[in-house]
């Protein structure tokens, strides 16, 4: 998605144990321990940048309050933050995401990272390289975008901040690090990246769980296409993400088609699937409100509780900062009724 237009797991079955004399029969399964936590989230990494432009964030009763409590407070459980590389106004660099991931934390809130592996926005229609690395080979495309990802994680980790859950690229519908790592002309190629950006995480952080996110979650076909490229060329990842953003006509329609695509990823990779990006229009809180206790309670039904949580996009946006009109602020600052469906 334009954004200014508009764990690995495994499935767990629940096994009764007897026990006689604390010893288990040999012929009998052990029971594996399932998390049964479901990530509510929101994406707030505009709200370092909008501080810094004077706007605050207030309760439903007009209390001014720190954005990461506020979002604790409407029962949301993490927080998601944007990294790029080098971009050129320092918002969303390595030290503004780690201030970030830090007040999350002190929080209570779970972390997760969102990759960019760029100077600015990537989507499904931009995944540029970041300056710095555009004249390399691709084999040192890939060192470097180990090395990066390592470099940020080992940041994270001094002040204290393990991320839950890290994206190895945003919206890669057709890849990243275009042109080498175009996934349509090269699928090997975004393979070797995704890896790469892989095994650095669990090199420094071997419980975090890593994410290979797409757009369009209704979008079976494109799900498919993708994961059975990355699988036939030995790419690796924990947990499918998803952005899901319908209009107030069509929620519906989507999130029944987002459901099926849920259910298929889960059982054609044996790996959970979590929402990391849903938005719609603003001004309309009451359908709003409708559309996220659908797709959370969708998410929810996913089987053997394999949806793991659905993360909003730069809820805590208003007076159209950045041109952006899919928030959940009214323009007081206050969020509006949709953040409700958080509530449960």
């Amino acid at each position: 998605m334009q954004k200014f237009v508009c764990i690995c797991a495994v499935f767990f079955c629940c096994l009764n144990l007897s026990c006689s004399k604390n010893k288990v029969s040999p012929t009998q399964p052990i029971t594996t321990t399932i998390d049964t936590t479901f990530f509510k989230g929101a994406d707030v990494s505009w709200a370092t940048q909008m501080e810094s432009s004077g706007y605050k964030f207030y309760d439903k009763n007009g209390n001014q309050q720190d954005i990461f409590n506020l979002m604790k407070s409407l029962g949301f459980n993490s927080i998601r933050l944007r990294a790029w590389v080098n971009p050129t106004n320092g918002w969303c660099n390595t030290k503004d995401v780690v201030a970030k991931a830090v007040r999350a934390k002190n929080a209570g809130l779970n972390v997760m990272i969102d990759f960019h592996y760029s100077d600015v926005w990537a989507d499904p229609g931009d995944q540029n390289k970041p300056a710095a690395w555009v004249n390399l080979s691709f084999a040192n495309l890939v060192t470097t975008v180990g090395t990066y990802t390592t470099g940020v994680m080992d940041t994270l980790k001094l002040n204290g901040v393990t991320p839950k859950w890290v994206q190895v690229g945003n919206e890669t519908n057709d890849g990243m690090l275009w042109q080498d790592g175009r996934a349509s002309t090269n699928m090997a190629n975004f393979a070797a990246l995704v890896t790469s950006g892989y095994n650095a995480v669990k090199a420094v952080s071997p419980s975090t769980k890593v994410i290979v996110h797409l757009s369009n979650g209704y979008d079976n076909s494109l799900f498919e296409w993708m994961f059975d490229g990355l699988k036939a060329n030995g790419a690796k990842w924990d947990i499918i993400g998803m952005s899901l953003y319908p209009t107030i006509s069509n929620y519906t329609t989507l999130d029944a088609q987002c459901l099926a695509n849920m259910n298929d990823m889960v059982l054609r990779y044996g790996t959970p699937v979590m929402i990391v990006e849903v938005g719609i229009e603003e001004d309309q809180p009451t359908i709003a409100q409708a559309f996220l206790t659908d797709i959370l309670q969708k998410t929810r039904s996913v089987p053997n509780k394999q949806g793991l949580g659905v993360f909003y996009w730069e809820p805590e946006s208003y007076n159209s900062w950045q041109g952006y009109t899919l928030g959940a602020f009214d323009n007081t600052g206050k969020p509006t009724i949709a953040l409700n469906a958080f509530a449960n």
